[in-house]
């Protein structure tokens, strides 16, 4: 199988990274990650991808012309594919069309319910009883791209923001992984 070229967007700890760069190295998995990009120069996730030799870049989002320095590096790893985990931006609708490939994000939510931030605050809340995370194709409105792979858990009485958190990173690693599977076994 030959492998595509992937890049990560990351805004902070980077677990999901490090979550997908443990499944890269899986030999049947279809993506290496080539890039890991960050809006913050402080991100620790920036970490993993030193600890595993990836390339990374800081880009300036506060910069005019960010996203065509952004496409010129994109571009020169072709990447065929760019996974948000935890990427605390909005993708602009010329960037989408500009890269004009697959570009997914991590939700920690099930959509269309929770779109946004301050997810678990609301989730509990709203008292739900179910919650977990989706993974979707990015498209011009936030969180409302297709879904790809929802995981669920049942809210117990007793969780907070924190454990809910825990909880649902959990699924995450599973679902981003899953996800990307699924987008190339039917490609």
């Amino acid at each position: 199988m030959v492998k595509k070229n992937a890049c990560v967007f990351i805004s902070g700890y980077g677990s999901n990274l490090r979550s997908l760069i443990n499944s890269s190295r899986n030999q049947n998995f279809p993506i290496n990650i080539r890039l890991v990009v960050s809006n913050k120069i402080n991100a620790k996730g920036i970490l993993y991808a030193k600890k595993n030799s990836i390339p990374y870049l800081f880009i300036n989002t506060k910069k005019r012309n960010f996203e065509s320095i952004l496409l010129k590096e994109i571009k020169k790893y072709k990447i065929s594919l760019i996974c948000l985990a935890g990427y605390m931006k909005v993708i602009s609708k010329k960037f989408l069309n500009d890269y004009g490939k697959k570009i997914i994000n991590i939700h920690p939510s099930l959509l269309p319910k929770f779109k946004g931030l301050n997810t678990f605050e609301r989730i509990l809340k709203n008292d739900e009883k179910k919650t977990g995370c989706t993974v979707h194709y990015v498209n011009e409105k936030l969180d409302n791209g297709k879904n790809i792979v929802q995981k669920s858990f049942f809210i117990s009485k007793n969780d907070n923001i924190k454990i809910l958190k825990e909880k649902t990173q959990r699924l995450e690693y599973k679902a981003f992984s899953e996800a990307i599977i699924k987008i190339y076994r039917y490609n």
